[in-house]
């Protein structure tokens, strides 16, 4: 396929996001948050933003880029994900973001995209948060407009884990997530072609596992206060599908927490594939770092 070149370097118009307590909840229920996190469910108590939903307005211009260089989104799985927060989100606003597609990058089997946006309080042109997409294109190649990027990739220190976190997901969870805005139906539709790569099945978003490493951070490495959090950054290995159970490791070390994610029961098909930690033949779906 081409991609259009042209569309590489060019920032989007400013896209109009405006969301209330409702929709910070529904994001908190679409990446697990229960009953007793009333904090961040509860309008009486603010409510206070979980730090993740950066991608959240971001989702649309980030569509909209890959669609401006020809993206096959019939082809996207998402690799790693960074986001930087500049202040807390308000419970309640308007903000404006853009979005700039940096490159794209052959990798063979798969073609890598970055996409870099920025969000802005409407009212007062105030800088919120800043995310970065790795987007692949599964089964492209043949396309690359410089040396991509070098990607840190977070690893834990080598001893017992600070917390440990089980949660169960929902069979509807995907369906659920995709309510606030990532609408791909690889998580919804058994009939769309690319969730033939998923034994059949729609899959969890990778950035629900990413709102789920977070919560767990927020909730067990800082003792729930989110507004500490000035970056989170992460990488995606494996799939998860609705209904496991996700058990999320941390370790807190200085200013940073160190996330993994694994999905209890499941265990590793092959030996040295890729994402495995090791230990146990235990599959590692994600690691994430949490700058605080």
């Amino acid at each position: 396929m081409t991609f259009t070149l042209d569309a590489v370097g060019k920032e989007t118009e400013p896209f109009t996001f405006s969301y209330s307590w409702k929709d910070t909840a529904l994001y908190a229920l679409g990446v697990g948050a229960k009953a007793d996190e009333l904090d961040y469910l509860y309008e009486g108590r603010g409510p206070k933003v979980l730090p993740s939903f950066a991608v959240i307005p971001a989702f649309e211009p980030v569509m909209r880029a890959i669609e401006r260089i020809n993206g096959p989104m019939d082809k996207v799985v998402h690799g790693t994900q960074r986001v930087t927060l500049h202040k807390p989100f308000a419970p309640s606003a308007t903000l404006h973001t853009t979005a700039t597609v940096e490159g794209l990058y052959d990798m063979r089997r798969m073609t890598q995209t970055i996409v870099r946006t920025a969000t802005r309080d409407a009212s007062t042109g105030e800088l919120v948060c800043e995310t970065f997409w790795g987007i692949i294109f599964l089964g492209v190649s043949g396309t690359n407009t410089g040396d991509r990027p070098t990607e840190s990739k977070p690893s834990p220190p080598s001893r017992a884990p600070d917390f440990s976190v089980e949660e169960r997901t929902l069979p509807e969870q995907a369906l659920l997530y995709r309510l606030s805005g990532d609408v791909n139906p690889l998580h919804a539709d058994p009939a769309f072609p690319l969730v033939a790569r998923f034994e059949g099945r729609p899959i969890l978003h990778g950035l629900a596992t990413f709102g789920y490493m977070t919560r767990a951070a927020v909730l067990r490495g800082l003792n729930g206060d989110s507004s500490r959090v000035k970056s989170i950054q992460g990488r995606f290995s494996k799939p998860v599908w609705p209904g496991e159970t996700l058990v999320t490791e941390g370790w807190v070390e200085g200013s940073r927490i160190f996330a993994r994610t694994s999905v209890k029961g499941r265990v590793e098909a092959t030996a040295g594939d890729a994402g495995a930690s090791g230990e146990g033949g235990t599959v590692v779906l994600s690691h994430c770092a949490v700058d605080f």
